[in-house]
């Protein structure tokens, strides 16, 4: 019997929640393939090998190939009653030597849901604006080698917060039913790192169009290289054609940094 299992085979199912970090350059997404690695199929095959399954697990956000997360959320159902802990170590044993960590594990009532109990979801993007090449941070944040207008992409920024129909700015095989969301917050600031200035991105809203995040920063990015202008954005949005927005940026600056629910699951 694996350790930190019980005894117990109670017919119903007991529900955890997982708090994931992982590095996406090598998944091909969050979503599970059949001939492509993907996170959720990395931590399935695990739960496989700790207790016979099939297993599916829900998460709170998708995420694209190449994208990150530090506080990705997702759900389980297990046969038996594991002490959370436990499970989290038998996890991480198991995903290994893959760079997907259980940082943290809750029992969680049979009703909660990490997709749509979620009321924000919060992501990070980073951008290192340098000419010298890039080493440790390879495949972490988006190098650019011209500066960038902090100011120009704030003021830019700004134009975005709210509730609008962000067509401009979703990817063509969105499958989402409406293009219409409430942006909380897109935040842009400017921190000093050992390996020069970073800029970063700090956007949350309860949730986001397939590739929306990654349309706001290539395009605030154009501003920042003075290619665009703040009322561009204002007009692109307004257009409501995916013809108006800037370029794409890539997806390995971006992180999904956390996910808030009602109350603090991992409390």
């Amino acid at each position: 019997m694996p350790q930190g299992e019980t005894r117990d085979k109670s017919p119903f199912m007991h529900r955890y929640a997982l708090k994931v970090e992982y590095d996406g350059e090598p998944f091909h997404g969050w979503q599970r393939q059949n001939e492509f690695p993907s996170v959720a199929g990395a931590i399935e095959d695990a739960l496989h090998k700790i207790e016979k399954g099939p297993h599916k697990i829900a998460a709170a956000g998708r995420t694209d190939r190449g994208v990150h997360a530090l506080g990705q959320v997702a759900h389980c159902d297990m046969p038996r009653d594991w002490e959370p802990f436990r499970l989290s170590e038998a996890l991480n044993y198991h995903l290994k030597p893959l760079p997907v960590a259980i940082v943290d594990c809750a029992r969680v009532s049979a009703d909660f849901h990490a997709r749509f109990a979620a009321l924000e979801r919060k992501y990070i993007f980073r951008i290192l604006p340098r000419r010298a090449p890039i080493t440790h941070l390879r495949g972490f944040v988006w190098q650019v080698k011209q500066p960038l207008d902090i100011d120009a992409m704030r003021d830019a920024a700004s134009r975005l917060i709210g509730l609008h129909d962000f067509t401009t700015f979703r990817s063509t095989i969105c499958q989402s039913l409406s293009p219409v969301k409430t942006l909380d917050r897109l935040d842009v600031t400017e921190v000093e790192t050992e390996y020069g200035k970073e800029v970063r991105f700090d956007v949350r809203a309860r949730s986001f169009l397939h590739n929306q995040v990654r349309s706001f920063v290539g395009t605030l990015e154009r501003v920042g290289a003075g290619s665009m202008t703040p009322d561009d954005v204002e007009k692109a949005l307004a257009a409501k054609d995916r013809a108006a927005c800037g370029p794409v940026c890539p997806p390995h600056g971006l992180y999904l940094a956390q996910v808030s629910y009602a109350q603090d699951v991992f409390a």
